[in-house]
């Protein structure tokens, strides 16, 4: 591939139903879509290591980043420390990674019924019974794959660890 025919991170960048239309092409190719998601507030190698396995699980790999609203929900005040958009560009810079989309609400629920991967990869901290419940829309078939787990390398640990440092 040459540097000419390659999209740019920002052109990867795509909202929720132009992600739909192109995850439609992809699996009409008969291309295994992978979906995986999160806050990545601070994109810190276990994100990496993280997104690169998702990203074996099939061809093509979307992510969905967390609004800014729902980190400060989820995370507490203070965060997110970057804003989505410049998370998501970060995220859409990575080799592995095809499309990314920023979502609001606290799971991923409505953007995985409206995108429909063929697999769900989600960080290993998170209970494969949790992630069925809350996460994947009733009657989605899909298949879910929960990621490993780089020890020692937390967002929330290294925020504390640099506001100790100040």
């Amino acid at each position: 591939m040459t540097n000419a025919s390659r999209s740019s991170a920002r052109e990867r960048l795509v909202s929720r139903k132009e992600a739909a239309a192109w995850i439609r092409g992809c699996q009409r190719r008969s291309e295994r879509v992978v979906f995986a998601s999160g806050c990545f507030d601070l994109l810190h190698v276990g994100h990496v290591r993280s997104l690169e396995q998702a990203a074996s699980f099939g061809d093509r790999l979307v992510v969905g980043v967390n609004s800014d609203a729902s980190v400060r929900k989820l995370k507490g005040s203070g965060r997110p420390i970057l804003p989505a958009r410049q998370r998501a560009e970060m995220l859409a810079a990575l080799h592995c990674v095809d499309r990314v989309l920023v979502f609001g609400g606290d799971t991923p629920r409505a953007t995985l019924a409206a995108l429909r991967p063929d697999v769900y990869a989600k960080g290993g901290d998170w209970p494969l019974a949790v992630l069925r419940q809350k996460d994947v829309p009733d009657g989605l078939e899909l298949e879910i794959r929960r990621l490993r787990q780089i020890p020692g390398v937390r967002t929330t640990e290294i925020v504390k660890r640099a506001r100790r440092a100040r």
